[in-house]
């Protein structure tokens, strides 16, 4: 692999983040991507055990517990506090389309301590909004599921028989999914009764309904990629999803690069016809009844698995956009293919969904796997999700015996 451009290492990177999700893998693979050039890299976390407060490629960890429920002006202020602490211009890196959004809405103020995109202030608030994104999408001719945002519950019956049963169901908004919550996740309702069960009599919480691509006739596709100003792409890949938890539903286990000229064609050319500047992640979904790429879902912000994809120069993503915010070359190249993403924990359920489903064993690891958590130079971290991950098992399983024990369906876990 040719060496890139190598990154400025007096401009520092923050890892930046709202909410509660210490277990995230994303976030470690912006610590060491960072790290592993020589530049600092500090990160927001909930304590100080998480996997990423205990990475070696940390500089600085600055324990700041987040719900999403704070009042903006108090995450601002807060977000200034970090970048004084720093000391010089850095370089914010979102894992949540929270964070991404309160970065590009308060970019003027910010400006006093962080590097930022140029993109426009509202696009990311209307791009990771599943109903404008859907609206935007039919206006520009963008493929897309058929999407309703029923605003009542007699709209939620009759969005759902429009779309027909299965349906899939998310939460509209971006700060509602942690305020007011719709769906823990992606969930898929296979009829009606189960749909009324959700969501009895009373207010409607925001939610999105899509139709349901038969898996049988559709294929998981990602692009990953960074635009910089005037949504010029810098670097675009593409891959294929293998397997998800919840399966054909959740967050992306297992995935390949695969690369996908069309596909990276649809997703830089949407990115420059809007504007939009920063790291993106799009999922989409082709449709093999109408031999269409459909964009599902687009994250305005770092992608948890976007360490998959690199160019022939070593560039990734967060590189990129170091790279760019900074003034250097970023090295334009073919992604290399062939590499293979495992998220560990979460591809273990996968592995027994797929062998249900399938009756045959999943394909085998390639050389080159890039594993979420294990990494020869940085050992720590998969230790601490090893932990986390017991504790929470041991929780959830602690309040599976403590219902049945109760005997009422309705408790709740102390």
């Amino acid at each position: 692999m040719n060496p890139g451009s190598p990154l400025d290492r007096e401009v520092p990177t923050l890892l930046a983040k709202i909410g509660s999700y210490p277990q995230h893998h994303g976030g470690l693979g912006v610590v060491r991507t960072i790290g592993r050039m020589g530049a600092p890299v500090h990160a927001v976390v909930e304590d100080r055990f998480t996997p990423v407060a205990v990475s070696r490629h940390v500089t600085r960890r600055f324990v700041w517990p987040t719900t999403g429920l704070e009042e903006p002006r108090l995450l601002i202020e807060t977000l200034l506090s970090i970048g004084r602490a720093i000391g010089s211009p850095c370089i914010p890196v979102p894992t949540d389309d929270e964070a991404a959004i309160l970065l590009a809405e308060n970019a003027d103020r910010l400006a006093e301590c962080f590097l930022l995109p140029p993109t426009p202030s509202g696009l990311p608030r209307l791009l990771a909004s599943k109903a404008s994104l859907h609206k935007l999408c039919e206006k520009l001719g963008v493929p897309t599921p058929r999407t309703r945002a029923p605003a009542n519950r007699d709209e939620l019956v009759d969005a759902a028989r429009e779309l027909g049963y299965p349906v899939v169901l998310k939460n509209r908004e971006a700060w509602t999914r942690l305020r007011a919550p719709a769906v823990g996740n992606t969930t898929m309702v296979r009829d009606e009764q189960t749909l009324l069960t959700l969501y009895p009599a009373g207010p409607l919480p925001p939610l999105v309904m899509q139709e349901y691509i038969p898996r049988e006739q559709a294929e998981d596709w990602i692009t990953h990629l960074y635009c910089g100003a005037g949504g010029v792409p810098r670097v675009v890949f593409t891959g294929l999803k293998l397997r998800s938890w919840p399966p054909h539903a959740g967050v992306t286990t297992r995935a390949v690069t695969l690369r996908n000229p069309c596909l990276a064609k649809l997703a830089g050319d949407l990115c420059q016809r809007i504007g939009y500047s920063g790291p993106a992640d799009l999922d989409w979904r082709y449709d093999r009844r109408d031999g269409r790429y459909k964009l599902v879902d687009f994250n305005p912000r770092t992608g948890a698995q976007f360490r998959l994809f690199e160019n022939v120069h070593g560039t990734d993503v967060v590189r990129a956009m170091h790279l760019d915010l900074t003034g250097r070359h970023v090295p334009v190249g073919p992604e290399v293919e062939g590499r293979m993403f495992v998220a560990g924990q979460l591809d273990l359920p996968s592995v027994a969904a797929w062998l249900w489903e399938e009756h045959r064993l999943p394909p085998a690891l390639l050389h080159g796997t890039e594993r979420a958590w294990l990494s020869r130079d940085d050992p720590l971290p998969a230790a601490a999700e090893a932990i986390r991950l017991a504790g929470t098992v041991a929780r959830r399983i602690g309040c599976s015996l403590y219902l049945r024990l109760d005997g009422r369906r309705k408790a709740s876990c102390p």
